[in-house]
């Protein structure tokens, strides 16, 4: 459907393109946000780095894990250390303050129009800023929610209070042992509401959101809507990029945004619609206020 070879709109000046989004904003009859881990990356959720050492010291010293992501995959010989290192992970990608305000400025941008945002971020940054949670479909999960590891049912749990439970109580990069979490059904091992494989969990509120957004996008596909896709990398293309593409390309009055420091690019088929800007999102959203 669309070309291999991916073009940067280099014709275009930074200032143009600053310009030309703000206009598309101002006139746009309905935004759609499309986000990757760039955008709270550039909110200071870094894996990596001076971030990950503060929280992580321990747990680097010992199973020399080179930052947040790798962490997750690590085989832990316990529960107990299992728990100690995601209790943490949860903590701090989670139930803390977002380290700058790019979400908040981001709503300032959006707020007074229709939008809707689907993401594959997990960290729940757009909710904690104040986004309408009713405007949001998270497809890939929630740190903040749990699930059986079987999965033996089809629910998903809040983990707040037990995972501040285990952040206060570890020690030697373990916690206790009756804080580590059981299925509530089937008493095998909780695990973390994420898609990495077939086993994840799409509780009755993941299909409400899915269903909210197939119904805002199919009420604007024609309209002059701005698909504004924000960090989204080239790794998991067809959850929000491919569509994009291919929604604009439907659609004559559409206009696909991308930001993405790196990685701003556009196939040919939609060039003229498109405005692609090579930078740091949250310093493009503060040019925009």
């Amino acid at each position: 459907m669309f070309s291999k070879i991916w073009t940067k709109k280099y014709t275009e000046s930074y200032s143009n393109n600053i310009k030309k989004l703000r206009k598309v904003l101002d006139e746009a009859d309905a935004v759609v946000i499309g986000a990757g881990s760039g955008l709270s990356t550039s909110a200071g959720l870094t894996y990596g780095g001076e971030r990950f050492e503060k929280y992580f010291s321990d747990f680097i010293e010992k199973y020399n894990i080179p930052d947040m992501y790798s962490g997750g995959f690590y085989p832990y010989e316990t529960l107990e250390e299992y728990w100690a290192w995601w209790s943490r992970h949860i903590y701090y990608n989670r139930y803390i303050d977002v380290p700058k305000h790019v979400y908040e400025h981001l709503l300032n941008l959006v707020k007074n129009k229709d939008y809707f945002v689907i993401t594959t971020n997990v960290d729940h940054c757009f909710q904690r800023s104040g986004f309408d949670k009713e405007r949001m479909f998270y497809m890939q999960g929630d740190y903040g929610l749990w699930q059986c590891s079987e999965p033996c049912h089809q629910q998903t749990y809040d983990n707040e209070e037990q995972v501040k439970a285990m952040v206060k109580k570890q020690k030697d990069l373990k916690i206790p042992s009756d804080l580590v979490p059981y299925c509530p059904v089937c008493q095998k091992s909780m695990t973390m509401n994420l898609r990495c494989d077939n086993t994840f969990v799409q509780d009755e509120g993941w299909y409400k959101a899915k269903n909210r957004y197939e119904n805002f996008i199919n009420k604007h596909k024609n309209s002059k809507i701005v698909y504004l896709e924000l960090g989204v990398g080239a790794n998991t293309p067809v959850w929000i990029k491919y569509p994009f593409w291919k929604m604009t390309m439907n659609n004559p009055k559409a206009t696909y945004v991308c930001i993405n420091y790196g990685e701003a690019t556009a196939p040919d088929e939609i060039k003229e619609q498109s405005i692609c800007i090579d930078d740091d999102i949250g310093d493009v959203i503060n040019k925009l206020q």
